[in-house]
């Protein structure tokens, strides 16, 4: 059978297929994009003859292809921690989706394969914004302070440049930088030997440096709400930046608007540190909106829709 990987091209995406690939080595047809294109399985034609294993992408947004893809006879293993809307029984589908708070693809892949490459999970989970979780499972694989915040910061690395609203935005096409990382194997090699890593690095000292003087446009009790300018490098930096702003502030809830270079706008949500839930259920109010409990958002957004998605956001997140 021919073989394909289909992955969200994120930090949880790139490093659960790392962990599968390591178990089980293949030469697979790779499959990925910008973090918010995550209706992939669109673009695989036919499923004859096809064995596919699918990534951290949404099973909602993808379920008419999976239904047209096992029709034809395909083979799927399926990992997510979205949303996935009704699911499809089918002796061809193994789906395995979890929506917890506390849980992303990186770690079902983890426990699928038996714990045993807990290097790539750490940074997949540092990389979701799950800082406890992976902390935890950093401490219990035996990696010391230094070996984690290595992995931590690698986690965010590759989450940072999952994220525009194409290729062109990003510093590596997912399917590139998962190349790199499969040359070396080991993450702690790749940290210290990769261009590719020494360029990511660079990259977000710079971009996170332009978004750390932005101000809130609003500021409540519960929520923060920004707008980030129509550049490149703010729609490199809009998901990790929401991420860092959950992080420092607790609390609060986080909005963050940014022009989609295309006359729209795209917006990340992230629920307070303290209670991660209700992000999810937000987005989905609106089009092209989903995610998870912690975390989602929203895409093709329009100038006028703003005051309504912002008005929205306070009266859902104005008390925690």
């Amino acid at each position: 059978m021919k073989l394909i990987d289909v992955f969200n091209g994120d930090a949880d995406g790139l490093c659960a297929l790392m962990q599968w690939r390591l178990l089980h080595p293949a030469a697979a047809r790779l499959v990925s994009g910008v973090k918010r294109d995550n209706a992939l399985l669109r673009r695989i034609d036919s499923g004859t003859d096809v064995e596919l294993l699918v990534l951290d992408i949404n099973f909602e947004n993808n379920r008419a292809d999976v239904a047209r893809l096992l029709a034809d006879g395909a083979v799927i293993r399926y990992f997510d921690h979205h949303y996935p809307g009704e699911r499809i029984e089918h002796p061809s589908l193994t789906l395995t989706v979890d929506e917890s708070p506390e849980i992303c693809t990186s770690l079902l892949v983890h426990r699928a394969i038996g714990g045993r490459q807990p290097a790539w999970a750490v940074a997949g989970a540092f990389g979701d914004n799950l800082p406890d979780v992976a902390g935890r499972l950093a401490e219990t694989a035996g990696f010391d302070h230094e070996r984690s915040a290595t992995l931590r910061r690698l986690g965010e690395l590759l989450n940072y440049n999952g994220y525009g609203s194409e290729l062109a935005d990003l510093h590596f096409d997912p399917v590139v930088l998962y190349e790199a990382l499969r040359e070396y194997g080991d993450p702690f090699a790749f940290v210290a030997d990769a261009e590719a890593y020494a360029r990511l690095r660079c990259g977000y000292e710079d971009d996170m440096a332009k978004a750390s003087v932005m101000q809130a446009a609003t500021r409540t009790a519960g929520c923060a709400i920004y707008v980030l300018p129509d550049q490149a490098w703010a729609r490199r930096a809009i998901g990790v930046w929401a991420n860092a702003l959950s992080q420092q502030d607790q609390v609060r809830a986080h909005l963050v608007f940014c022009p989609d270079g295309w006359g729209g706008y795209t917006a990340s949500v992230r629920a307070p540190q303290r209670h991660p839930r209700g992000a999810a259920d937000f987005c989905r109010q609106f089009p092209g909106g989903g995610g998870r409990a912690a975390a989602g958002g929203i895409t093709g957004l329009s100038a006028a829709a703003i005051d309504a998605v912002s008005a929205a956001f306070l009266a859902r997140f104005a008390v925690n």
